[in-house]
Formats: structure tokens, sequence, C-alpha cells
């Protein structure tokens, strides 16, 4: 009994290290990463679907200090968001663990417009990063503004990597219209 019991425990214990041995290589074959910043999660939608259409690994950029209601009211002229996106040496503290690059080819690097540009943490993120041998599109979310000259603030703070122009969506954009930008991109 003692034997059956051990030729079992040794079956089960192969078995898992082969099933985690093959989500540990899908992990690190993936060659597509979708980063992405969303105070109030709009962004975070459309990264999810680029996500799913491209196969891509995701990432979320979460600030040290969440943003609340107040901090994002563009009305308030007092608004930490206000403040922030005023002084273009600001740069808040990312809060989320740092992500590792390696192995991935293309980056879609998502956020919201405040303002007329990119939030300011990410400029953070990109001059954290090494984007050598990495192609990076961006892509924002607004309800009205394009994306105007965000991502070419991103790439000249990033100072490394391959920048596409990118695109502004909105939070209905649907999965066949970001498969057909995508293919355009490629």
């Amino acid at each position: 009994m003692k034997k059956t019991v051990s030729i079992l425990l040794a079956c089960m214990l192969l078995f898992s290290q082969a099933v985690w041995a093959d989500d540990n290589a899908k992990d690190e074959s993936a060659e597509t990463l979708v980063v992405y910043f969303s105070a109030t999660g709009t962004t975070k939608g459309v990264a999810e679907k680029i996500a799913a259409v491209t196969d891509a690994d995701i990432y979320e950029i979460k600030a040290a200090q969440e943003y609340t209601e107040a901090d994002l009211d563009w009305n308030d002229s007092n608004s930490r968001t206000t403040h922030e996106q005023d002084d273009p040496d600001v740069r808040p503290e990312i809060g989320s663990e740092a992500v590792s690059l390696d192995g991935y080819k293309t980056i879609h690097i998502g956020y919201p417009i405040w303002w007329g540009e990119e939030p300011r943490i990410m400029d953070t993120f990109v001059e954290s990063c090494d984007f050598d041998g990495i192609t990076l599109i961006p892509f924002c979310t607004s309800g009205s503004s394009g994306i105007g000259r965000s991502g070419k603030n991103l790439e000249e703070n990033a100072g490394s990597g391959t920048w596409l122009e990118g695109k502004r969506f909105d939070a209905g954009v649907s999965e066949e219209e970001l498969e057909d930008w995508i293919e355009e991109q490629e």
C-alpha cells in the first residue's frame, strides 16, 4: 500500500511540475505587452481589449498615491492633476511592482489624455525603462481630445525604442476596430 501511495504521489508531483513548466513557458514566449495607466477604468477597458486581440501580457501602472475624484477634477485649478499637468517636471511615484521588459518585441502603451497631454506618471514610467529593440505603440483614451503630442513626448522622455504613431480611442471601441488598427501598425 505504501509503495502504491508513493508512486501515486510521485506521479502527481511530476504532473504538477509539467503543468507549472508549461505555464511559465507560455508567459516567457509572449512577445507583446500592453502597459497602461487608468485613473477611471476607461483606459483599462481598452487595454484589456488590445491584450485580448493580440494575445499579449498586460501590466498596469498604478500610482503610489491613488487619484481621488477630487484629484481628477479638471475644473478645479487646485486639483492634484492640474498641478501635475502644469509642471512638466513632475514625476508621480509608481506604486505597482516593476515590470521586466525582457523578451518583449512590441509594447502597446496606453493612458488617458489630461489637459491635452499624457499624465506625468507615464513620463515616470518611460524614463525608468530601456526600450532598446522594442517597438512601442501609444494609445490613449479621451472623450474628445486627440492624442496630440503625447506619443512624441513619451518618445522624447524614453530616449529609446522605436515609437510608432499612436491613436485615441473612446471607451466604446470594439475589438474589431482595434484589430483593424493593430493590423495597420504591422
